[in-house]
């Protein structure tokens, strides 16, 4: 008996050990979960496993050494079927194909459960932006525009801001989209400054969507804000945001980190004064001589846990010493497949990311639509809208998951899955 669960565990943890390392096989795995609770055929697979279309491309730059450094991009385009293609491009050193690929997949999913005429995609350039001046930044940006122009545009794929890019890079990339078409183009991208056609919202956006999510939850289990002690996993503009918006509500933010390590105090941090003191990419921890590791913030008793940080932190190797009662995934992938079951079998509910942070998305469709009318809303504006599509696409995750009996990430891929094979269908390009 306790051979067979050894040689069990042992191949769970090869698998996960492959996901982690390819979050494009993360992505397929739960979606033929998914496609097989609907009871969908094989050819529903094959035709969301993968982008319609990825470009590669090289960018050199002139570096302020007088040297040429050659950077990699990539843009994945997952499925068109419900419009343009939507989705960031970020600014990393471990960026990778198969991870642009599986953020386009992820993309699809939120666009669709969330009722936008969109499609996913998603964008990467390998490089280090804290190593980078602002003119190696500037030049980056454009030259990246230049190669991929010929397949977006604010009809075809509409790029916008994630891992450490902001909206200064997207004004340099609008600015020269716009000199190539040599027109003026506002809704080709969005996360803009607002004097471009940025939205009212959109910085605090998927911040402002994951409070909403955690608000819904605690109507949902029955607990107050207010008595919530939180531990968030990342300290930029997502997760620092989100730790201010539950400061105000009176919760306890207990726990933060960024890239260096973490804190923790069971009483409560000075979450204001935290944000006062960190630098452009979310850094605080420095300035601290008692730290903990990010993996051990992970660990620390809580009611919610929140990563925001980046993909494959909670894993079969650490999901049974979790000590939280909700992980409400603000970041892509955080959590693996096997570390979801282990977290459902402890009775720990997983919010997923494809629900949870949507904001950012929902609020990009709002300005894409403000740069079309040439008419702009209010911030309240702009705020009760994300509330009510949030609540919308939770509402509907929650009855998916009690109508097939599956979590609520599963359920979360089954509404995606649905809205994308009923705009194929209509199309014509699956049927069955």
């Amino acid at each position: 008996m306790s051979s067979s669960v050894t040689v069990k565990n042992k191949l769970e943890v090869e698998t996960e050990k492959l996901n982690h390392d390819n979050p494009l096989l993360e992505f397929q795995a739960v979606l033929k979960e998914a496609i097989n609770a609907l009871n969908y055929p094989e050819v529903v697979f094959d035709h969301l496993k993968g982008t319609m279309r990825f470009l590669e491309v090289t960018i050199p730059v002139r570096m302020d050494d007088n040297s040429t450094r050659i950077f990699y991009g990539y843009r994945a385009q997952h499925n068109d079927a419900k419009g343009p293609t939507k989705g960031g491009i970020r600014f990393h050193p471990d960026v990778t194909p198969e991870e642009v690929k599986a953020l386009a997949g992820w993309m699809s999913m939120k666009c669709s459960i969330t009722g936008l005429p969109y499609g996913g995609a998603k964008g990467g350039i390998v490089c280090d932006p804290r190593h980078m001046s602002l003119r190696e930044l500037e030049a980056l940006s454009r030259g990246y525009v230049r190669a991929i122009s010929q397949i977006v545009g604010p009809t075809k794929d509409i790029p916008a801001p994630d891992v450490y890019t902001n909206a200064q890079i997207m004004a340099w990339m609008l600015d020269e989209y716009d000199q190539l078409r040599e027109f003026d183009s506002p809704g080709f991208i969005t996360g803009k400054p607002i004097t471009l056609g940025g939205s009212l919202g959109r910085e605090t956006a998927t911040s402002k969507g994951l409070y909403y999510v955690i608000e819904l939850m605690s109507e949902l289990k029955k607990f107050l804000i207010k008595d919530m002690k939180v531990v968030i996993q990342g300290f930029g503009n997502v997760g620092g945001y989100l730790a201010l918006f539950l400061h105000q509500a009176g919760a306890k933010v207990v726990g933060i980190s960024d890239a260096i390590g973490a804190i923790y105090d069971e009483n409560g941090l000075d979450i204001p004064y935290l944000l006062e003191r960190r630098d452009s990419f979310g850094i605080v921890t420095n300035l601290f001589k008692d730290t903990i590791s990010n993996q051990e913030l992970l660990e620390k008793e809580c009611d919610v846990l929140v990563p925001a940080a980046i993909g494959g932190q909670i894993t079969i190797r650490n999901a049974d010493r979790l000590k939280c009662k909700i992980v409400v995934e603000a970041a892509n992938g955080p959590t693996t497949k096997e570390a979801a079951k282990v977290l459902e079998d402890k009775g720990i509910l997983v919010v997923p990311d494809i629900l949870a942070n949507s904001g950012g998305v929902i609020v990009s469709y709002f300005e894409w639509c403000q740069n079309n009318q040439g008419y702009y809303w209010s911030e309240k504006e702009v705020d009760q809208r994300l509330k009510e599509k949030m609540t919308s696409s939770f509402e509907k995750v929650v009855e998916t998951s009690r109508k097939y009996n599956v979590s609520m990430k599963v359920a979360a891929y089954i509404v995606g899955i649905e809205g994308l094979v009923e705009a194929s269908r209509l199309r014509g390009r699956i049927t069955f």
